[in-house]
């Protein structure tokens, strides 16, 4: 089985290939030095770069892999959520390959696929639990299988990611500030008491971070001297005030997901693993609160490489590859899902299909 994921969700044009399970090769477009010089993604240029980038990206690989495009057997790409403009891009290009080439459709949930990504490098452990953190989506899962995702939590309002982005740009920190934020928090050690952990005094699993940012635009506001100017290249200024508030607010953010995750853990004692996937993933304190947390709860925590922990095509050749195994396709009507709309399990299946393994779990594992 060879398949060809397509990636276009938001700002990262990406095309990958994944043959039985491995990963023969990826081509990804970044747009970020574009949307850069507007503080954050417009997205009708990005719509405009996946148009321009997609199928050259896909010629590049094809060349490079060295393997005739006949060779492919199914077509996945990413349906939704995301900006709807850049979905539509990347849909009309896989369907139009795989009407083409006679290979099978498959629609890929975005969401998934980034909890899923792990499998590319060894065995999933299921039943596990999913926490997925972006820079749109913060949300904890009860993962059965490929194709069981129970949505336990998921953000009211502002994502984990978005709450970082925007304590970044308060002080004049450079897109995408997310990474600026951790960085800068690396040599200070933060002040517990100075931002909250928001939407926490509660028993439930959701997120909300919108109270956070409010926080944070007021502290930003009272201190003259925290938003700097931007050096050359990028650079910016050594200020101790400056790292006590990124490591503050690094620490806020970490701290929230920990206690949600751990409520989630304690409400579900019989999960395999905990799995930590999407940009924020690659976040420092994050990893460190994950770590110690799984640890804690006696589960193991798995992590994707940095390199697929923000959007890629492999995670999407990946879950679509594996969905093809079992016969889930979907017909040239497939339709994309623009973020905050659930993403349908609307596909059709070949019952004719053996399946590769056996994903049977516990039908009591979700009462818990």
């Amino acid at each position: 089985m060879i398949c060809l994921g397509l990636e276009s969700s938001c700002d990262e044009t990406a095309a990958a290939l994944v043959a039985d399970g491995r990963l023969l090769g990826e081509k990804l477009a970044s747009q970020e030095d574009l949307h850069a010089l507007f503080g954050g993604v417009v997205p009708e240029l990005a719509s405009r770069e996946h148009l321009r980038r997609g199928a050259v990206l896909i010629k590049s690989l094809m060349r490079e892999s060295g393997l005739d495009m006949g060779r492919i057997d199914a077509v996945a790409v990413a349906r939704g959520p995301g900006l709807l403009g850049s979905l539509l891009v990347g849909l009309n290009l896989a369907k139009g390959l795989a009407l083409a080439l006679g290979a099978r459709l498959v629609g890929v949930n975005h969401l998934h696929a980034h909890l899923m990504a792990p499998g590319l490098n060894r065995e999933m452990p299921f039943p596990c639990l999913g926490l997925l953190i972006s820079g749109g989506h913060t949300q904890l899962y009860l993962v059965r299988s490929p194709f069981d995702f129970e949505l336990l939590g998921r953000t009211l309002d502002d994502a984990a990611g978005e709450a970082l982005d925007k304590a970044a740009k308060l002080a004049n920190l450079p897109y995408p500030g997310g990474r600026h934020i951790d960085e800068l928090a690396q040599a200070h050690e933060p002040d517990h008491s100075l931002f909250p952990r928001p939407y926490t005094a509660n028993d439930n699993l959701d997120f909300s971070f919108s109270g956070l940012k409010t926080a944070l635009a007021r502290y930003v506001a009272g201190k003259a001297g925290l938003r700097l100017p931007v050096l050359p290249e990028g650079r910016v200024a050594p200020n101790p005030e400056l790292g006590l508030y990124c490591a503050s607010v690094n620490w806020a953010v970490a701290d929230t997901l920990r206690i949600k995750t751990e409520r989630a853990l304690s409400a579900h004692p019989r999960v395999r693993a905990l799995i930590v996937a999407g940009g924020v993933a690659a976040n420092t304190m994050v990893r460190r609160a994950m770590a110690e947390l799984a640890q804690k709860a006696g589960v193991e925590l798995i992590i994707p490489e940095p390199g697929f922990c923000t959007d890629n095509a492999a995670m999407i050749a990946n879950l679509g590859s594996v969905l093809a195994w079992e016969g889930f396709s979907h017909g040239l009507d497939l339709a994309a899902v623009p973020r905050g709309c659930p993403v349908p399990f609307d596909y059709l299946r070949d019952e004719g299909l053996a399946p590769r393994r056996s994903f049977a779990v516990d039908t009591k594992l979700g009462s818990q």
